[in-house]
């Protein structure tokens, strides 16, 4: 791992932020490690196992139909990297797999994978309130929205319309505060997010990249890991809590997407409990309680800080299907039914935007390449996220 920080110090913090986590709750044996959603995919090492002509078609996939993908992302999508794995080998990459770069509100999806191991160790209580912790922000949070619990902001479900220090969210179309008890209304809220991320420093005492680096860059071997280019950013005159944002590669950030696919299984080892990572992938926000109204004309619930592919249009392969998403065209999208990561990124510093409708395409050519039959339309066919 070219972790630009070395193997030994690497796991050296992770050795003593492991231990520092065991002292602070009761041990208890680990469980035996559970069988991989995927029984036969394999996990790459150093580097991915990359197939290549004769052998895609050993495992399903058409070259010439790749070679269409790629055309397309060449001229007519602003994507910057993208890797495809099936089963752990990479199928089809595209651009800088290794170039580390901004991914947006996808960092939402990578903490929601942190909290696991403090939660089942009785060191964050997800029932507990931003009263109980003692949380607050500029000019005062009101009385009902200290009752929202740490599970209501990883769900979005918090019922807090206080100012986010980012942009990037619904909060502009959100109820008047104080409007909505708390968990009874989803909405996509930085200020949730945001605490969340307070929150679990606050109660861990580790930071998120420190965490991100221990319960993911080292033992999933993260090529690219820079420690040294994550950092905070936000206005903290609006509100107290930064956003915590990540600048990962497309191949690590394919890394991510293999752990989820198999439920937190890696190479052996159960690196996020299958528990946890089957929950935060589960609806919480079905489709139709979607907030604003206008997300409801769509085919995304909402889980744990992941989009749910969910509701009447969802069929076939995206049955289970579940992304991180975030601005200008970051995506890992992952497909349990065909066992299937894709890994799309576009550098925001390029100032370009890769779109909703090149996202939808590139998952057309993807499927076609794949021999993929849909047993209908896609979910976004006639309409217009």
């Amino acid at each position: 791992m070219t972790c630009r920080v070395s193997r030994a110090a690497c796991s050296a913090a992770f050795a003593r932020g492991l231990f520092a986590s065991l002292l602070a709750v009761l041990a208890v044996a680990p469980a035996p490690p559970l069988a991989a959603q995927c029984d036969d995919c394999v996990f790459p090492g150093d580097t991915w196992d990359v197939l290549r002509g004769p052998e895609l078609a050993e495992h399903g996939w058409d070259p010439d139909a790749l070679r269409r993908a790629a055309a397309f992302l060449r001229d007519s999508a602003n994507s910057t990297g993208v890797v495809v794995a099936h089963k752990g080998r990479v199928v089809f990459s595209f651009g800088d797999i290794e170039e580390l770069s901004y991914l947006a509100s996808v960092r939402k999806s990578i903490l929601a994978m942190l909290y696991g191991h403090w939660v089942e160790n009785g060191v964050i209580d997800l029932d507990a309130t931003l009263e109980d912790l003692g949380v607050d922000d500029i000019g005062g949070l009101l009385p009902i929205e200290r009752l929202a619990t740490v599970d209501h902001l990883i769900t979005a479900r918090s019922g807090v319309y206080h100012p986010a220090s980012n942009s990037g969210d619904n909060l502009a179309e959100a109820p008047p505060r104080g409007s909505r008890q708390p968990g009874t209304y989803m909405l996509y809220s930085n200020w949730d997010f945001n605490a969340a991320g307070a929150v679990f420093e606050q109660l861990t005492g580790r930071d998120i990249y420190d965490e991100a680096q221990a319960q993911l860059a080292i033992p999933l071997d993260f090529e690219d890991w820079d420690r040294s280019s994550q950092r905070k950013s936000g206005n903290l005159t609006v509100s107290r809590n930064p956003a915590y944002h990540f600048w990962l590669s497309a191949r690590d950030m394919a890394r991510i997407g293999h752990l989820m696919l198999n439920e937190g299984a890696w190479n052996g080892e159960q690196v996020i409990s299958r528990e946890w990572a089957r929950r935060i992938v589960s609806v919480v926000t079905p489709l139709k309680e979607m907030n604003p109204p206008r997300r409801r004309d769509g085919y995304f619930g909402y889980g744990y800080m992941w989009w749910v592919f969910d509701g009447p249009r969802v069929r076939g392969p995206f049955e289970g299907a579940y992304t991180g998403r975030g601005a200008v065209g970051q995506w890992i999208s992952v497909f349990p039914a065909l066992d299937l990561v894709i890994a799309h990124k576009t550098k925001s510093a390029y100032g370009r935007t890769t779109s909703w409708s090149s996202w939808q395409r590139l998952m057309e050519l993807l499927f076609d390449a794949h021999g993929v039959e849909m047993p209908g339309p896609y979910p976004w066919a006639g309409e217009g996220m």
